[in-house]
């Protein structure tokens, strides 16, 4: 078990917050033109974690949205593949079976996703099974509620936990940082995630009303910053939830890029979690590429 107070004495937040949004703002109004650079939006391209994630989702549906990231090389080959796709984890066996494109990772979420309310056996247990059925990426929610009744050590080891069940599969922790809401707090919530052995730490589910921010980016960039200088380990970050326009995408970017870094800029350490991204980036693409292109909607 850690000892909070020991852990997040390490880490002070080295910025205020009341300079926190000028801070975003400053950075997002310089980087308008990359929306018109062919190989940045190729690069955010190849970190979108393709995701579905909907009650209708079903063995049929679920093969047919992994055979596109198939075909879709064949049609688009001068376009890089997505990250990952990202399903529930029943849905674990179908993309191992056929997903056939070798650089895309195959996520599943999982803890009891999306609220996390349920027992830490089952938890442990649901994640253990989707590494068996072949799933090389985990993402899980933290206890928020646990969270912002400032007990984290019980958060701690929820996450020691599940990053031990995942054994060589990576593990994404989800924050929620839309109901955690303040600057402190998500950075405690992203020192504590790391620490306790997350490969990635991710700004949202998507199912609740505030999901990724601007704000909440920087944030945990920051902390990401702060750790690695630390401890020399490289942790990724996913924001995640109603990112769908191009340039939505390109200010997660800014921020990576302004924050971390070079080094962070491919899909071994940012990804973007989205469902609706894909189509709108890939038809901005194909039209800069080529102005005589109609809106494409292949995924």
């Amino acid at each position: 078990m850690m000892e909070s107070g020991n852990l997040l004495d390490g880490y002070k937040m080295n910025f205020k917050t009341d300079e926190l949004s000028s801070e975003v703002e400053r950075i997002t109004a310089t980087c308008q033109h990359l929306e018109q650079d062919v190989e940045v939006l190729k690069t955010i391209f190849s970190c979108i974690d393709l995701t579905t994630l909907k009650e209708s989702d079903s063995t049929e549906s679920v093969t047919a949205f992994v055979q596109k990231v198939n075909d879709f090389k064949t049609q688009y080959p001068d376009m890089p593949s997505v990250g990952a796709v990202c399903v529930f984890p029943v849905f674990a066996p179908i993309i191992n079976q056929y997903l056939k494109v070798n650089e895309v990772q195959k996520a599943v979420v999982a803890g009891g996703f999306p609220s996390s309310q349920t027992f830490l056996d089952i938890k442990v247990l649901e994640v253990k099974k989707a590494v068996s059925y072949g799933a090389n990426e985990i993402d899980v929610v933290i206890s928020v509620g646990e969270f912002l009744e400032g007990n984290y050590e019980f958060v701690y080891e929820e996450i020691r936990q599940l990053k031990e069940a995942c054994g060589d599969a990576h593990l994404k922790v989800i924050l929620e940082t839309g109901a955690i809401g303040d600057a402190q707090l998500i950075w405690n919530a992203s020192i504590i995630a790391m620490d306790a052995g997350a490969d990635f730490i991710k700004t949202s589910t998507g199912k609740i009303p505030t999901a990724a921010t601007l704000d909440a980016a920087y944030v945990m960039c920051k902390a990401i910053k702060a750790y690695h200088s630390k401890t020399g380990k490289k942790i990724g970050f996913k924001p995640a939830g109603g990112i769908a326009e191009t340039i939505e995408a390109v200010n997660y970017y800014a921020i990576v890029n302004e924050v971390l870094g070079q080094k962070w800029l491919s899909n071994t350490l940012f990804r973007i979690g989205a469902s609706r991204l894909a189509n709108n980036l890939l038809s901005d693409i194909l039209s800069l590429e080529d102005s005589s292109m109609d809106k494409v909607k292949f995924f």
